[in-house]
């Protein structure tokens, strides 16, 4: 799975050959904000969580952002409880470091937060720890197929300045 899993499913957009792969680490937000040669609110990080029942959920959102336990339960109505590395591998088919909305070994509800409405494009991980892409919020919906836009962070700049559409 993982990188070879991502690039299969960017085909169908004619986007596999978008995917950058760096000689460094790119598996924190920080490094890939290194990586790539932004800021790292920019990064698009992939957050897992437990679902009800068998499947978890996944939340895409601006590298600088937190979960916020009262948004999330309000929400989704449980609440937020991360994945064991472990967990993420078998739900996502990525390891911890590349995980991403993409290619998924799962079929899994993606959730993007309003957290990265700011920026025209993020770089969310392309399954590997050394691996992004170029997106806009619009293409990581499209691509991600996404179920909606959710507000669930906190500690993120201009929070003020963004509206859920």
């Amino acid at each position: 799975m993982s990188l070879e899993s991502v690039l299969e499913h960017f085909k169908k957009w004619n986007r596999d050959t978008d995917v950058q792969i760096f000689e460094q680490s790119s598996a924190t937000v920080d490094m890939a904000a290194e990586a790539i040669g932004v800021i790292p609110a920019r990064i698009a990080k992939t957050l897992s969580f437990r679902g009800e029942g068998e499947q978890a959920i996944l939340v895409v959102a601006a590298g600088d952002a937190k979960i916020d336990n009262k948004k999330f339960r309000k929400t989704f109505g449980f609440k937020a409880r991360m994945l064991s590395p472990d967990e993420v591998f078998a739900q996502t088919g990525h390891k911890i470091g590349g995980v991403c909305p993409f290619g998924l070994a799962n079929n899994l509800d993606v959730y993007l937060d309003v957290s990265m409405k700011r920026f025209d494009t993020l770089f969310p991980a392309c399954g590997s720890t050394n691996s992004a892409i170029e997106l806009s919020c619009e293409e990581i919906q499209e691509y991600a197929g996404a179920q909606d836009w959710v507000d669930v962070c906190k500690g993120w700049t201009d929070e003020s300045a963004v509206a859920i559409s």
